[in-house]
């Protein structure tokens, strides 16, 4: 068949698909009570409880050599108690690699001897098709069960969904909210912002460390989870003290009908991104282990369509197919370059680590979004409908500029292979076109005539199906970690 011919049908089917899912995704949200969702709105923090908290400190860790070290020395000055909870938990899970090498069971068993640890894992995939499957789940809670750590599973999961967040709770002092998962569990997430080749899937990540009052709306929500899985009540969470001068928000993604305490559900990423992306006016830039929302991808096709001025630019940093080092997006990246339509305001790419004439992808799992400088999230939430409506997922939002672009900075740092200093302070639009559009075009030329890559930013060009959204429950049981 004619690969014309191809691409309008696949087209056609994505559009109708894309159609129904959105029509189904707003029917759903107007019985819940959650239709304002997509209302506009001049604010650009989501509405209820809990509200944008002042007086925190923020401290964004990139990249698991950064983050493991910072969540183990957090863990060790614990003094009362230690609340994890996470997709999948790895108890031979290596936190510290230099020096003396500590592993995440050794670490909570010493601090069960001295203070109470809970964590709260999802309860596994139910069909043992899929992995982590109940009975590899149940294996790792009796494994810390006997280092004296208190285990709860959660299967209070919608069907073909999961529990996805990964938090981290000290004394409801400090606290961890991002997308590092503390596993090996299909890719070790320890890996450096070098990303140097080790002959296995690299591995991109961030998470946030905080202190301060939005503390307790994380430890919160962990109260939450574990009273509606397990019936203790914890006790109740006092406020900490200001820590800094920052303002952040917890939102959440909670499903209906799975917590007798939340009914209703909550869908309040969702509409932290919704809000963002529309206001966008210059720069939108994703970073995300699946771009599969058509509400997502609808927002920013318009914005690409009509955009909000001549020098607007959407760069997103996803993760290549393995074997075919194409697009694994469901077509989507496919739907914005033709919104873009060579306009050049749209570029999606890849990371590679390389060592000479050998490469390996690097997976992509940050959860990040940073929309003209002035607004960012991270968390746990993919731009897939599994985070923004099915599982039950953490981000925080700040709209503090200077954090915004700082994170943008040092990310576009590690990504482009330049010194921060080389970063700092250039404009954004003016990097994607002489920096980032140049090196990623090259790089794909370099990969397509089998040639040994020198960077590590390559373009995606868009090559997968939109039909493929048709398997979409079953794929993301399988990759949603």
């Amino acid at each position: 068949m004619d690969s014309n011919l191809i691409a309008r049908v696949d087209a056609a089917l994505g559009n109708g698909v894309e159609a129904l899912v959105r029509a189904h995704h707003r029917r759903r949200l107007r019985r819940v009570g959650w239709q304002a969702v997509f209302d506009p709105s001049d604010s650009l923090w989501a509405d209820g409880d809990p509200p944008p908290r002042p007086g925190n400190g923020v401290e964004i860790m990139i990249d698991g050599a950064n983050a493991l070290l910072r969540i183990a020395a957090e863990l060790a000055r614990a003094e009362s108690h230690v609340h994890i909870a996470g997709w999948y938990l790895s108890p031979d899970f290596a936190l510290v690699r230099e020096d003396e090498r500590l592993v995440l069971r050794d670490l909570l068993a010493e601090l069960a001897g001295r203070v109470e640890v809970r964590v709260l894992l999802w309860a596994g995939a139910p069909l043992p098709l899929f992995h982590p499957s109940r009975s590899e789940v149940r294996e790792v809670r009796d494994r810390l069960r006997t280092a004296g750590v208190r285990v709860a599973l959660d299967s209070r999961e919608r069907p073909l969904h999961c529990h996805h967040e990964k938090l981290v709770v000290v004394d409801d002092r400090v606290a961890t909210v991002g997308g590092i998962d503390l596993t090996t569990f299909s890719g070790d997430r320890f890996d450096s912002n070098a990303h140097p080749y080790r002959g296995s899937l690299g591995w991109h990540d961030a998470a946030a460390l905080v202190r301060g009052p939005v503390v307790a709306d994380v430890a919160e929500h962990f109260r939450l989870r574990w009273r509606e899985v397990t019936g203790e009540e914890l006790p109740g969470t006092d406020v900490p003290e200001p820590a800094a001068e920052h303002q952040l928000q917890l939102v959440q993604t909670i499903p209906e009908k799975i917590y007798a305490r939340v009914p209703r559900g909550q869908f309040r990423i969702l509409e932290a991104y919704v809000r963002a992306l529309r206001s966008a006016e210059r720069l939108v830039y994703l970073e995300s282990q699946f771009l599969w929302s058509p509400e997502i991808v609808q927002i920013l096709a318009d914005k690409l369509r009509r955009p909000p001025s001549d020098d607007f630019r959407l760069v997103v940093v996803l993760p290549s197919h393995p074997k075919s080092g194409n697009d694994d997006s469901r077509g989507q990246v496919g739907a914005l370059a033709a919104a873009d339509a060579g306009a050049g305001r749209f570029l999606a790419c890849a990371l590679y680590c390389r060592d000479g004439a050998r490469k390996s992808p690097i997976y992509v799992h940050a959860k990040v979004g940073i929309v003209d400088d002035g607004w960012l999230t991270l968390g746990s939430a993919n731009l897939n409908e599994h985070s923004l409506f099915n599982d039950t997922e953490v981000n925080l939002v700040s709209r503090d500029a200077g954090l915004a672009r700082e994170t943008r900075e040092r990310l576009w740092a590690e990504h482009l292979e330049l010194p921060l200093e080389e970063i700092r302070g250039r404009d954004p639009v003016e990097l994607v076109d002489e920096r980032w559009k140049p090196i990623a075009e090259e790089q794909l030329q370099r990969r397509d005539r089998g040639d040994p890559l020198t960077h590590r930013l390559v373009r995606l060009p868009g090559a997968s199906r939109r039909v493929r959204r048709l398997l979409g429950p079953l794929q993301g049981l399988v990759v949603d970690g």
